[in-house]
């Protein structure tokens, strides 16, 4: 017998058409801490204008919790240095089209100037796109 079992539903889609219901951009980077402010300054602006260009939401998370693992981690995953933390974040689309027409405007926006003046090492950062296969909601 399980100590915890979770009685949930969950839908698990069985086909492309049905994960198209939304898209997610993931990011991982290593911010010295003597730039949160910084960071968080940058991510409020860029952030919203990944929402003027149809995502629907965009979260940036400073790592609180992030433990060393045996093989990999986190902090190996962006090279972090003791004095950085990871900052975990994501920015949700409503789907795959939307997010491709969305980072098509925003890689062309006059804005993105000032995109290369990040608070962080940019070359350590990992992304990727992921279709959702699992979705809970309360």
């Amino acid at each position: 017998m399980h100590p915890f079992v979770a009685w949930k539903k969950v839908t698990m889609p069985a086909t492309a058409e049905e994960t198209a219901m939304s898209y997610i951009d993931g990011f991982v980077v290593a911010v010295p801490n003597a730039n949160r402010a910084q960071f968080i300054a940058h991510a409020n602006t860029f952030d919203a204008v990944f929402m003027e260009f149809g995502a629907t939401r965009v979260v940036e998370c400073w790592g609180d919790n992030v433990p060393d693992g045996k093989l990999t981690d986190f902090r190996r995953a962006v090279q972090a240095e003791k004095d950085e933390s990871v900052v975990f974040s994501w920015i949700e689309w409503p789907d795959k089209a939307t997010r491709d027409a969305g980072m098509e405007k925003f890689m062309k926006d006059p804005r993105m100037a000032e995109a290369g003046k990040m608070p962080f090492d940019g070359k350590r950062m990992i992304f990727g796109g992921f279709m959702p296969v699992v979705s809970l909601s309360a």
